[in-house]
């Protein structure tokens, strides 16, 4: 058992030794890397992708995956533009009505994988298409919000160190994450949500609510998603129903590279946290370089999640072969 133990928190380990690692040779390369700023520049440009994130390590853990955070997130913005744009909607109400629009939807899901036991896959890859045409719908152009709320929420900002500040934005993010942290390791839900990724059959004898928690689980990466679309309305101040194409695999690297098992049932919420922080740094250490295109972005991250996956395929041989004895 404690070698098993140790297998499962080797990915965790390596995460939080290549995000070291990273960062200290940035921090060595660039002059400026090492400062407060760049730090709260991190949680803020990545805000969205860690909401959304937060969100894919639950479906993840349990034995799911969610295709369709993206194209929630941008219908999320558009609808938000055009509900305070076009329809002089409150921000809040907009807000309000977005968020509910988002983790309906996501129950949605979840409700046709666990009643008409369909593949999660399939299931949120048509509600990608679904999300992003409503999107269309919505609104076919990105739409710029000018609202006195929306200025005085963006020109917020917490000091931490001489001109760093954390934006309300990135406190958004670290208080989901708090939260995310809380409910994953110290709840019924999130116990849950572990067996069920461990073994959805066992869990179902043992008299665990696996229906209700399956679809609470999209509920819940749902609401994420939409609440990342309000996140990132803020950051940029408009919606766009294009906006957040290829996120939804962002936001699965950086939990696959967190250390959670894509085959479901371990996986540490610190980890996820990690991974954003890692997808960030390598955006920032691109810029900062210069010399790069945006194309060694994908390279690395891809190069990242391939040894991830294959350190993860040795563990869980290692720990099969540790239970047989």
């Amino acid at each position: 058992m404690k070698l098993r133990l140790r297998a499962q928190q080797l990915p965790i380990l390596a995460t939080a030794i290549v995000l070291v690692g990273l960062f200290s040779v940035f921090s060595i390369l660039f002059r400026n890397f090492l400062s407060a700023r760049v730090i709260a520049d991190l949680f803020t440009n990545n805000a969205h992708v860690g909401i959304i994130a937060v969100g894919m390590t639950f479906v993840i853990l349990s034995g799911g995956i969610d295709l369709s955070v993206g194209a929630v997130l941008a219908f999320t913005t558009i609808l938000i533009a055009t509900l305070i744009e076009r329809h002089q909607v409150a921000p809040p109400l907009a807000l309000a009505i977005a968020i509910l629009a988002g983790t309906a939807f996501g129950a949605l899901m979840g409700t046709l994988i666990q009643v008409y036991r369909l593949p999660p896959f399939l299931v949120t890859l048509a509600g990608m298409f679904l999300a992003r045409g409503l999107a269309f719908v919505v609104n076919p152009q990105s739409l710029e919000i000018k609202h006195a709320l929306y200025n005085a929420v963006v020109d917020y900002g917490l000091p931490v160190s001489g001109t760093a500040s954390l934006r309300a934005t990135s406190l958004t993010f670290i208080a989901v994450f708090l939260l995310a942290l809380l409910v994953a390791h110290f709840t019924d839900f999130g116990r849950n949500v572990y067996a069920l990724g461990g073994n959805e059959q066992s869990a179902f004898l043992m008299g665990l609510p696996v229906a209700r928690t399956k679809i609470a689980i999209y509920a819940v990466s749902g609401f994420c998603a939409s609440l990342a679309g309000v996140v990132l309305t803020f950051y940029k101040q408009s919606g766009d129903p294009s906006s957040g194409l290829g996120l939804e695999l962002d936001a699965i690297a950086s939990v696959v590279i967190g250390g959670t098992l894509l085959s479901g049932g371990v996986g540490y919420m610190a980890g996820t946290l990690m991974g954003v922080l890692i997808y960030g740094i390598i955006l920032v250490g691109l810029d900062f370089h210069g010399g790069f295109d945006s194309s060694w972005q994908r390279i690395i991250i891809g190069a990242l999640l391939l040894v991830f996956i294959g350190l993860q395929r040795f563990l869980s041989r290692a720990s099969a072969l540790v239970g047989a004895r």
